[in-house]
């Protein structure tokens, strides 16, 4: 929208261009379904193939390892439901961390009530992290799959996946990891991280939305899946339903770009992070930030203003588009159960914002985000008396 700028890149992303102009043509041109034992057919089916070869490179896969799916939320579900029912004779147990994204922690929850499953919940640090350590002392002989976030969408911060993924391979557990956040703004290998599930969306990379991915390993071990969606038998059997051959030429083609400029876009959005972070923490008296900050994503930055009501600070910053938190829980009024999970109080927990910067952002644009919140903070404090400790000038978790 005209005269607002956009710093909301965790809940969605435009997409590209380039990736618009690789779509198209399997609109129109080339709409056959790749089931097809035709000439349309056969087209169709290279694209879609060619697509599996760039989000397996994007992930240092094989293309036989990735299964589309309508987007994330859809691969989470059926990594854990899948690996629940086709392991369910070695047992049931599943271990998670309470900040996981709603699809993972909503979907456990479901299953546990239903008597599916039996969920630890191993609780976090401050800065949103679980070690392995931790994973390791929750392992039980039932124990079937351990399901950890990369990159947690609403503080940024990076649980240690390859660690994690080291004890899970020793104890024969499966890993499953929501990529969402991660995949395309960050390395991401799944030999070196030691997974066996990965989830992604293309929409969080520049890609459409209504498309997504499942990485499932195929060696060491070989990972059996019970489909959840039965009919046709595309996907090798594991996903039914019609590919939408022009959706996942974009996922493919914005894998292929992610790939090629992830290096130096990480390095670019972590220097206007620090610029943003750096300008709050001065001009803002009491800022917190929130997450581990040694180790988060590039792009992202949270930060809590005490002194101010919550709902007021954010509508009150017209010229920005931002959250609070998860786009899926945007019309949960209750406190982020993120920053809650961390310690932080519900007021905290309430005044907090989130910055998802993207190929977009500019220094520009980092400057306006720092005038507009500093100007709203004082506005808002001035009317709620609110006076920052004298020791306080500014925190970093």
């Amino acid at each position: 929208m005209r005269g607002v700028r956009y710093l909301d890149h965790h809940a969605t992303t435009p997409v590209d261009p380039s990736v618009v102009a690789a779509m198209l043509p399997f609109l129109t041109e080339h709409f056959g379904n790749p089931g097809s034992p035709h000439a349309y057919g056969w087209a169709a089916e290279e694209a879609v193939e060619i697509a599996r070869e760039r989000v397996a490179a994007l992930l240092g896969a094989s293309p036989r390892e990735v299964v589309f799916t309508s987007g994330a939320t859809e691969a989470n579900d059926l990594a854990i439901r899948g690996v629940l029912t086709a392991y369910a004779a070695r047992g049931r147990h599943v271990i998670s961390a309470p900040t996981e994204h709603k699809a993972v922690r909503d979907l456990l929850r479901h299953l546990s009530d239903a008597g599916a499953c039996e969920v630890t919940w191993l609780p976090v640090d401050g800065g949103g992290r679980v070690t392995a350590e931790a994973v390791e002392a929750a392992l039980r002989p039932d124990t079937v799959l351990v399901t950890l976030m990369h990159a947690n969408n609403e503080v940024g911060t990076l649980h240690p996946i390859a660690a994690i993924g080291a004890v899970c391979k020793a104890a024969g557990v499966l890993l499953h990891t929501d990529g969402a956040q991660a995949v395309g703004k960050i390395p991401v290998a799944v030999d070196a991280l030691q997974v066996d599930l990965l989830s992604l969306s293309a929409h969080k990379l520049y890609g459409p939305k209504g498309v997504g991915a499942l990485y499932v390993r195929r060696r060491h071990p070989q990972v059996r899946l019970t489909p959840q969606l039965i009919g046709g038998g595309q996907e090798r059997g594991r996903r039914a339903g019609t590919l939408p051959v022009h959706q996942i030429v974009g996922l493919g083609a914005a894998a292929a770009l992610a790939q090629g400029d992830l290096a130096d876009e990480a390095s670019r959005l972590a220097a206007l992070r620090d610029r943003l972070q750096a300008g709050l923490l001065a001009q803002v008296p009491g800022l917190r930030v929130n997450g581990d900050v040694a180790h988060r994503l590039p792009h992202n930055l949270n930060v809590s203003v005490p002194g101010v009501p919550g709902d007021a600070l954010l509508t009150s910053l017209r010229g920005l588009a931002l959250s609070t938190g998860s786009a899926c829980a945007a019309g949960d009024r209750a406190p982020s159960h993120v920053l809650r999970a961390m310690g932080l109080s519900d007021a905290l927990a309430h005044a907090s914002l989130r910055f998802g910067l993207g190929r977009g952002t500019t220094e520009d644009d980092i400057d306006a985000a720092i005038a507009e919140v500093t100007a709203a903070a004082a506005a808002l404090r001035a009317e709620t008396g609110w006076l920052a400790p004298a020791s306080q000038p500014g925190v970093s978790c």
